[in-house]
């Protein structure tokens, strides 16, 4: 199933790309040319957006034919094939530049979440994204953190209720903005998770005391304090370490007992997998 909105998104990826026609291929490409491709890897990674390259492909020209070699989640080496794509060429060249964007972008992040989540293998910790996401395509970048076997945290303000250290600021203190939370969603018969945003012990003990809440965020926590907190919680609702988490500290992180570890990385800073669509003779 493509995240709601992808259509929309296919649309305004040919139009911004496209704009009033592709001059090149419309001048030297006969209009009833045959032509074959295939998706060439030349990185070592994790692939994703092979289904929404089928998608791309599909509101582009019913006539072109894509042939997965590859699954969505697969690991790549340089030298693989994803896929091969035959059909009109005009069409052919049409796709594929939006094609390789979306699936280069997708693939880099699939590819750096599943580093993570091998970083914490064993562990039982989960890796997370965030809301740091290219305005428009958050549904796509979340869905390949999935593809890379990462979770999603909230997709946006609407599912679920994170009271930051601003809320708490501007609410007069973390206890007065998790009553107000609850009193909210109680007069408007809404449940979604709570969460709070600590940043050391006395906040959580704050949060604990007040109650109601599913989740703590320990953000920036060094790991002696981390420990703590984990302890000091003990169970009584999820814990989820944030704050300039790396690949080399990811795995510390997870050992403190955590049960999240949320990285904003993944999808605001990734680097795209090396891909190409070549012509095959």
């Amino acid at each position: 199933m493509l995240p709601e909105g992808t259509e929309e998104l296919i649309q305004r990826a040919f139009a911004e790309d496209t704009g009033d026609g592709d001059h090149t291929s419309l001048a030297t490409i006969p209009a009833d040319a045959k032509g074959a491709a295939h998706l060439l890897v030349k990185d070592h990674g994790i692939l994703a957006g092979l289904e929404l390259a089928q998608a791309v492909c599909a509101r582009m020209d019913q006539a072109l034919h894509l042939r997965p070699l590859l699954l969505d989640g697969a690991r790549v080496v340089p030298g693989d094939i994803a896929f091969t794509l035959q059909g009109p060429t005009r069409s052919i060249l049409l796709v594929e530049r939006v094609l390789l964007n979306f699936m280069q972008r997708m693939s880099g992040i699939a590819t750096l979440t599943r580093r993570f989540v091998d970083a914490l293998e064993g562990t039982g910790c989960r890796v997370l994204d965030t809301r740091k996401t290219t305005p428009g395509l958050r549904a796509i970048e979340k869905w390949a953190v999935r593809t890379g076997g990462g979770t999603n945290h909230r997709m946006g303000l609407y599912d679920m209720m994170m009271i930051k250290d601003n809320h708490a600021d501007f609410a007069g203190g973390i206890p007065q903005a998790i009553q107000r939370a609850i009193a909210y969603q109680r007069e408007r018969n809404i449940a979604i998770p709570i969460e709070v945003e600590t940043r050391n012990l006395k906040e959580v003990e704050l949060v604990l005391a007040t109650g109601g809440v599913q989740r703590i965020m320990l953000d920036n926590f060094n790991l002696p304090d981390l420990q703590q907190a984990v302890k000091l919680i003990n169970g009584r609702c999820e814990t989820e370490a944030s704050g300039g988490i790396t690949l080399e500290t990811a795995r510390s992180f997870a050992e403190c007992g955590v049960d999240f570890i949320s990285v904003g990385a993944l999808t605001h800073s990734v680097r795209s997998l090396d891909l190409s669509l070549k012509a095959m003779g």
